[in-house]
C-alpha cells in the first residue's frame, strides 16, 4: 500500500526523532546536528534510575511500593512506574529518565495495539524494565510497532475519528492524522528531556 503523501513528512519526522533518541541512549556516537559525530557512552543502569532531586517519580519494584506522591505502580513484570489516578498532582513531580522512557515506550506500544492490534492492552500489560538495556529494547519494540501502524494507514484511516482507540488520551475523539502528529511531539519532547538528563548526569560525575 502506498503511503499517503500527507503522512510522509510526519513519518520522516518520527524516524528522525526515533533514531536520534536511540543513538543518544546507546552510542557509541550520534550526529551532533550538523553532520559531526560525537561520542556517546551507553546508558548504564545507575544512570537509568538516577534521581536528580528528592521525591522523584521513577520506576520501582512492585514489592517496594510507589514513591512519594504516587499511589500505584503501573506496568507488568517485577517493576512498575509511579502513577496516580487523575487528577494528577500539581505541580507535577519531577520524573527520572527511567520514568520518561517507560512512559514513551508504553504510549507507543499501546497506541499501536489500539490502532492495528488487539485493542485490549492496558498499562498493566506493558513491561516496565528495571534496567537500561531492557528499557532500550522495549522502546525499540514500541517504536517499531507504532511505525507499522502508521504504514498500515491509508488516506481514509488518517481522517477516521477513533482509528486509534488508545484509552489514555483523546484518540477516540480525534482524526488519526491528529494522533500521528501528537505522538511525534511526544517523541520529540520526551526525547529532548531524556537527552538533557543524560547531559546532567554526565556533568554530575565531573
Amino acid at each position: 500500500m502506498a503511503t499517503p503523501p500527507r503522512l510522509i513528512p510526519l513519518l520522516q519526522q518520527f524516524d528522525f526523532a526515533r533514531e536520534r533518541l536511540a543513538d543518544r541512549l546507546t552510542g557509541p556516537v550520534m550526529d551532533s546536528g550538523n553532520g559531526t559525530d560525537i561520542e556517546v557512552p551507553p546508558m548504564t543502569d545507575e544512570e537509568y534510575l538516577w534521581e536528580p532531586v528528592p521525591d522523584c517519580w521513577s520506576v520501582r519494584r512492585h514489592a517496594e511500593g510507589p514513591g512519594t506522591g504516587a499511589t500505584v505502580l503501573v506496568g507488568a513484570g517485577d517493576w512498575g512506574r509511579d502513577a496516580t489516578p487523575p487528577p494528577h498532582p500539581t505541580p507535577p513531580p519531577f520524573t527520572t529518565l527511567a520514568w520518561r522512557l517507560s512512559h514513551l515506550s508504553e504510549l507507543l506500544a499501546l497506541r499501536a495495539d489500539h490502532t492495528n492490534g488487539s485493542r485490549t492492552l492496558t498499562r498493566d500489560d506493558h513491561l516496565v524494565p528495571g534496567d537500561a538495556a531492557r528499557a532500550i529494547s522495549v522502546f525499540d519494540s514500541g517504536a517499531t510497532a507504532w511505525r507499522k501502524a502508521l504504514l498500515d494507514a491509508d488516506d481514509a484511516a488518517l481522517d477516521t475519528v477513533g482509528h486509534s482507540a488508545y484509552p489514555y488520551g483523546s484518540d477516540p475523539e480525534d482524526p488519526f492524522i491528529e494522533t500521528v502528529w501528537w505522538v511525534n511531539q511526544e517523541l520529540l519532547h520526551h526525547g529532548a528531556e531524556i537527552a538533557l538528563l543524560r547531559d546532567l548526569y554526565r556533568a554530575r560525575q565531573r
